[in-house]
C-alpha cells in the first residue's frame, strides 16, 4: 500500500488516507488524513478497524454526494441518522451470541465453507470468508451468488456448508433461488439476513434492519463472531493466527 501511495504521489496525485494509527508511515506521507480513532487493536485479524474504516468511507461518500447535489438534503440527513444509529444496532447484534456459539460448535470441524451473496452482500462474503480462513484455518472461498452456475456449484456436495448473506430486499428472489440450488445439492445452509425469510434453512442469523447502503457494518458482525467462536472451538489462538503478522514489511 505504501509503495502504491508513493507511486501515486510521484505521478502527481493528491493522497487522502483513512488510517487508524496516528503517525503511521501512510499518515506521514499523505497529503490529507482521516483518522478512524478505533484505538489499539491487538488481534492480527482486524475487526473494529475494518468497521470504522467502512463508516469513514460512508461519511466521505455522503459528504461528496451532498456537495455535488447527487442526493437530496433529506436523503443526506436520513443516511447520517442511520449511521448514528449503528452503535446501538451493533450492541443489539452482539448482546446475545448464544445462537452463533451453537452454530460454531456444530460446524467447527468442517473442511470447506463457502460464502455467497449478491451485489454488496458479495463484498461482505469476501470479508467473512477472509476472517474465517485467517483465524480458523478452514478452507473458505466467497463467490458472487449470480455466478454459481459458472463453475463454483461443482464444489457443492453433501455436507458442504454454505453461508449466504442476504440484506437487499430487491435481490431476495434471485438470492433465495441461489440458496435453493445449493440445498438441492446437499449443502448445509446458514443465512445472515435482516429480512423475513421462509424457515427452510438450517440456520438463520438475524441482524437488525437498516438501509442496504450501510448494512455491511452490521452484517459483518455475525461473520466475525462466527469465525471467532469456530477458532475458539478448535482451541486456536484467535489473536495471533499462524503465518500472519499485524504489519507486512516485505513486498
Amino acid at each position: 500500500t505504501l509503495a502504491a501511495l508513493r507511486e501515486a504521489k510521484k505521478l502527481g496525485a493528491r493522497v487522502l488516507s483513512i488510517v487508524n494509527v496516528v503517525g503511521s508511515s501512510i499518515a506521514n506521507e499523505s497529503d490529507d488524513v482521516l483518522y478512524t480513532w478505533a484505538g489499539p487493536e491487538i488481534s492480527v485479524a482486524t475487526t473494529k478497524a475494518y468497521s470504522t474504516q467502512l463508516c469513514v468511507v460512508y461519511l466521505l461518500v455522503l459528504y461528496m454526494a451532498d456537495l455535488l447535489g447527487t442526493i437530496s438534503k433529506q436523503e443526506y440527513q436520513n443516511y447520517v441518522a442511520d449511521l448514528e444509529a449503528l452503535p446501538s444496532l451493533i450492541e443489539k447484534t452482539i448482546s446475545d451470541t448464544k445462537q452463533i456459539q451453537a452454530v460454531a460448535a456444530k460446524y467447527y470441524q468442517c473442511e470447506n465453507i463457502f460464502f455467497i451473496g449478491r451485489n454488496i452482500d458479495y463484498a461482505l462474503s469476501l470479508e467473512g470468508s477472509l476472517k474465517l480462513k485467517e483465524i480458523s484455518y478452514i478452507h473458505s472461498e466467497a463467490y458472487a451468488a449470480g455466478e454459481l452456475k459458472h463453475g463454483p456449484i461443482a464444489l457443492i456436495e453433501d455436507g458442504v456448508t454454505v453461508i449466504s448473506i442476504l440484506t437487499d430486499a430487491s435481490l431476495v428472489e434471485k438470492s433465495i433461488s441461489n440458496i435453493q440450488e445449493v440445498i438441492t445439492r446437499g449443502a448445509k445452509t446458514i443465512v445472515v439476513t435482516n429480512l423475513e425469510l421462509p424457515n427452510s434453512y438450517d440456520t438463520i442469523l438475524n441482524i437488525p434492519n437498516t438501509h442496504p447502503f450501510i448494512s455491511p457494518v452490521l452484517s459483518v458482525v455475525p461473520l466475525q463472531l462466527l469465525a471467532y467462536y469456530i477458532s475458539k472451538e478448535k482451541g486456536l489462538d484467535v489473536d495471533k493466527p499462524r503465518n500472519l503478522a499485524k504489519s507486512v514489511t516485505v513486498e
